[in-house]
Order: C-alpha cells, then structure tokens, then sequence
C-alpha cells in the first residue's frame, strides 16, 4: 500500500514529478493500494501515473484499489459530492474505491466552489459528520464510489457514528496513525468487533514537524530494540516496524519516493519473536502544540 501524501508537493526541493514518477515505480512494482487526498495536492500527478502504467498494459482499472479523502471544508451537503467529483476529475478515473473522511471535524469552506485558496486558514465549523456521511452514502449509492470510511476518529466518534438512525452503510475502515510507539490496540480491537478494518499510516514514526511535535521525543527509526530485531533477521529497523504494525492486524501504508525504499517496503521479517521483544518498547509520545 503506498502513500503518496503532501511530502511530495510540499516540500520545495521535491517537485510534484517526483511523486508521479514513484507512483510509476510503485506500481511496476506490485503496489497496488494507493492513497492520497485533494489536501496534498497532488492527485493530478497521481491520476497521471495511473493512467499511464493502464496505458501501458501494467495494470488495468480494476487492478488498482485508490483511497481519496474528503477534506475538512467540504464537510456541508452541498459539498461533499463536488468534492469526490474534483477528485475523480483529477485523477482522470470513473470512480473512486474508497473514500473516507480525512478528520472528524469541519472547517469553513473559503467559497462555494471546491478550491486550494486559503487552506492554510482554518477556522471550524458546526457541520456534524454524520450529516456528512449520509452525502457520502449517496455518493455510493450513486456509483462513484465503492466503499466510504473515516480517518482519524476515535471510539467516542466511531460509536456515534455507527448508532446513528437510519444509518445504511457502516464505515469500511479508519485510518489512523499506528507504529510501535502508538499502537493503538485498544481502538484497533474496538473496530475489529465492528468489522472495521484499520489502517495505519505514519507506521514509521510521527511526522517530526517541529510546529507540532516536541523533537527532544525519541526517533522511532532510531530505537534499540528495534535496531537490534533487524539485525537479528538481517532486516531495517523499518521493516521491523512495518511487520509489528501487520501482526497487529493492521493494514500497512508505506511513504517513498525512493525506488529502493519502496522494494525494501515489500520485505517482511520473520514474525517469531518480534511482537513480544517490541511490546517492551510501547511507550506512548504525545505532540506538543507549541
């Protein structure tokens, strides 16, 4: 599973060509989820590589499982479908195959129409997002998409939404953060009880950005035990990581724009004895606002 997040188009020195020539790659390769949303950016890049490797031959259509994501401005009712539409009309596809909430929480849109301008502005807003979610049943009803879940909601959240009246389609999946830092067992057995499959990103570690996380936490990349389970089954501390993430019964998302990253991410260590060397190592780090 590969996701192609703002990394690619926000960073300076990596220009959105390199997103789309990794998505190439990934797919030569045998990757074959694909995750993204209109907030990074980058869809028509991504849309583009997934046109060509079809053109190509590599792939067809239904080979290719793509998860895009509502942002939180097109929370409203009259939102929600442009919104999926802008992003199926970037990505040059007849449909989407998953598409979740990004956050539990709504922002104002800037405008009426779906548009980048003031992302950077967040102010909230009062939409609830299970009126959202009955536009996005619609949404399925209507073809265009396959399956809709969420992201980032807690149990609190997931609870709500699953006994709301008259709800006819339970969320497929919520994709959360999950390495062996935040493992999130607790969420993760609540929403197997619910048949929700859960999803993890950032399984390498936070995102170490210094407006939102304290940089004195340790490096997961970096931890010990982890070091030292690699060097036992001759593996990265990385796929160490990936391998605790999957024997938690987690879906694994991979970030690379690197050819011989995204291989390495298609490893797997020998699972003996690895969950319960790790267990020592759950230790919970928390982001600092400031």
């Amino acid at each position: 599973m590969l996701r192609m997040d703002k990394s690619f188009s926000d960073c300076p020195n990596v220009p959105k060509s390199v997103g789309e020539e990794a998505t190439k790659v990934a797919i030569e390769l045998g990757y074959r989820h694909i995750d993204c949303a209109y907030i990074y950016g980058n869809e028509v890049e991504i849309g583009r590589a997934i046109r060509a490797k079809i053109s190509e031959g590599t792939v067809k259509r239904e080979d290719i499982f793509y998860t895009g994501k509502l942002w939180c401005r097109f929370f409203s009712s009259d939102m929600v479908r442009k919104a999926m539409e802008k992003s199926m009309s970037d990505l040059q596809l007849d449909y989407l195959d998953l598409f979740i909430m990004h956050f539990p929480v709504s922002i104002k849109p800037s405008g009426p129409e779906i548009s980048r301008e003031d992302d950077e502005i967040y102010a909230y807003d009062n939409v609830d997002f299970c009126s959202t979610w009955e536009v996005l049943e619609a949404c399925k009803d209507a073809g265009l998409v396959r399956s809709i879940g969420v992201s980032n909601f807690n149990r609190r959240q997931l609870e709500r939404l699953l006994n709301k009246p008259g709800l006819k389609y339970a969320p497929v999946c919520n994709q959360v953060e999950c390495h062996p830092y935040l493992n999130q067992k607790k969420l993760t057995e609540f929403c197997k009880s619910k048949n929700i499959v859960v999803v993890g990103y950032s399984v390498l570690g936070s995102h170490r950005d210094p407006n939102w996380m304290d940089l004195s936490t340790p490096v997961l990349l970096e931890d010990p035990i982890l070091i030292s389970i690699g060097k036992k089954y001759n593996q990265s501390a990385a796929v160490v990581a990936m391998r605790y993430v999957l024997q938690l019964g987690v879906v694994v998302l991979a970030k690379s724009f690197s050819p011989e990253r995204l291989k390495q991410n298609l490893q797997e260590v020998d699972p003996e004895k690895a969950e319960k060397r790790l267990e020592k190592d759950q230790i919970y780090y928390v982001f600092s606002p400031g």
